[in-house]
């Protein structure tokens, strides 16, 4: 994970409109430099190429062999990660959409959420171990399918970095655009981002770019100096030049909490929370966030605040938020991750982790992110009812391959390689 590379999709021009997944049939190749990946569509190939554009029949389990044996008994011709996947069960598809938390002291504790296939790892804590890099790479090779999960962790600055002391510290954000260039926003972010690499964390949940101001974060205040400012152009240039940073360091940015949580009413780690009117929104919170889609930031974090306008309850399981403003308006095609939906705004509903990922990848996010007491059996009961929701027509199956596929893309897998 911690090499970049090169992936080749084979599957020719893929647009994704929330929920759909329109194959245009092409024998192209797309070659995108790895980790970073802003989309999994590709140019067409020349005419007359062709590949089939309907997936093959799904078999009731698992095949013989694993994903190598699937993938070697396809004609080269005719293989590519949507006919892989549609091969695997519909449990290890669902695997691959969540991302299950770990203490970054005892990153053991998720290995049987890894092997059953988990598509990511999140690390909690202020202090990593010196070893974190080892023993992140025994945990990975323990995936029984091959596919080692996205680590991740948040390494915004300030307060709030997870392993400080195995990358070096960052002032606060607002520290940053107040006291330094964007030039040199962008250098220090590099460094960090190739300290995490070497430590085995390739995803970085960061920038924050949100526009706030004063005191936080705390119940009240879910931002504060996590924000590089209240003005929309402060926010973008320097949330930008932290990305563009990150991925010079072979680290994969998320920006957050789409469409904008620094007006919010309150943290949504504490209760539910409101933002403004989207219309509100529109005038500068979403201003930073359009840039980050401009610019082919390759993954978003919708936040769990409720719109008013647009989403009764949290975004993170909105579609009108993440198909209909974030992938069919804005137009962004990567990686949607969503906010942790064990948080006080989701469960203060009466909604738990399980039911909230389903209604997250029925929205249209493609990986889901929380943080319990016991994550290896909230992992099984995530994947169980996206199997169930699946099996019943609540997430069509469309869906969760395309999910699939983007977790895949920005793992930088090319399962016919």
């Amino acid at each position: 994970m911690a090499t970049p590379h090169r992936l080749v999709h084979p599957l020719g021009m893929v647009t994704l409109l929330g929920a759909a997944c329109l194959v245009t049939s092409s024998a192209g190749a797309l070659s995108v430099a790895a980790p970073l990946l802003p989309s999994v569509s590709a140019t067409a190939a020349p005419p007359g190429s062709a590949v089939p554009v309907a997936a093959p029949p799904q078999p009731a389990g698992p095949q013989p062999g694993g994903l190598t044996a699937v993938a070697a008994a396809a004609p080269a011709e005719l293989c590519n990660n949507l006919s892989v996947i549609s091969s695997w069960s519909l449990s290890r598809r669902a695997a691959q959409l969540v991302a299950v938390p770990a203490a970054e002291t005892d990153v053991a504790a998720a290995a049987p959420a890894v092997a059953a296939g988990a598509g990511g790892v999140v690390l909690y804590g202020s202090s990593a171990p010196a070893n974190l890099g080892s023993q992140l790479g025994t945990l990975e090779a323990m995936d029984e399918g091959g596919l080692a999960p996205l680590v991740m962790t948040d390494e915004e600055g300030g307060g709030i970095q997870r392993m400080g002391n195995l990358v070096g510290s960052l002032p606060w954000p607002a520290t940053m655009s107040a006291t330094m260039t964007p030039a040199a926003v962008e250098q220090a972010a590099e460094q960090v981002a190739e300290a995490m690499v070497a430590n085995g964390v390739t995803m970085d949940l960061a920038p924050v770019l949100d526009l706030a101001s004063g005191p936080g974060p705390d119940a009240t205040h879910i931002d504060g100096p996590r924000s590089f400012g209240t003005s929309p152009t402060t926010a973008t240039t320097f949330g930008l030049a932290f990305a563009e940073g990150l991925e010079a360091g072979g680290v994969i940015p998320v920006v957050k909490h789409f469409p904008g949580e620094g007006s919010a009413d309150g943290n949504t780690d504490d209760g539910p929370a409101s933002t403004p009117p989207l219309a509100t929104l529109e005038s500068a919170d979403l201003l930073p966030f359009e840039a980050a889609i401009s610019a082919g930031l390759p993954a978003v974090m919708v936040g769990d605040a409720s719109i008013p306008g647009l989403s009764q309850g949290p975004a993170s399981l909105a579609s009108a938020v993440i198909t209909g403003l974030l992938r069919q308006r804005l137009g962004f095609e990567g990686l949607v991750l969503t906010d942790s939906l064990s948080a006080d705004a989701v469960s203060d509903r009466g909604i738990s982790v399980p039911e909230a990922s389903v209604q997250a990848v029925a929205a249209g996010a493609d990986m889901v992110l929380s943080n319990t007491t016991d994550p290896n059996t909230t992992f099984d009961q995530t994947v169980a009812a996206l199997v169930t929701a699946v099996s019943d027509g609540e997430v069509p199956l469309m869906t969760l391959n395309t999910a699939v596929m983007q977790v895949l893309a920005a793992k930088g897998v090319d399962l016919c390689a």
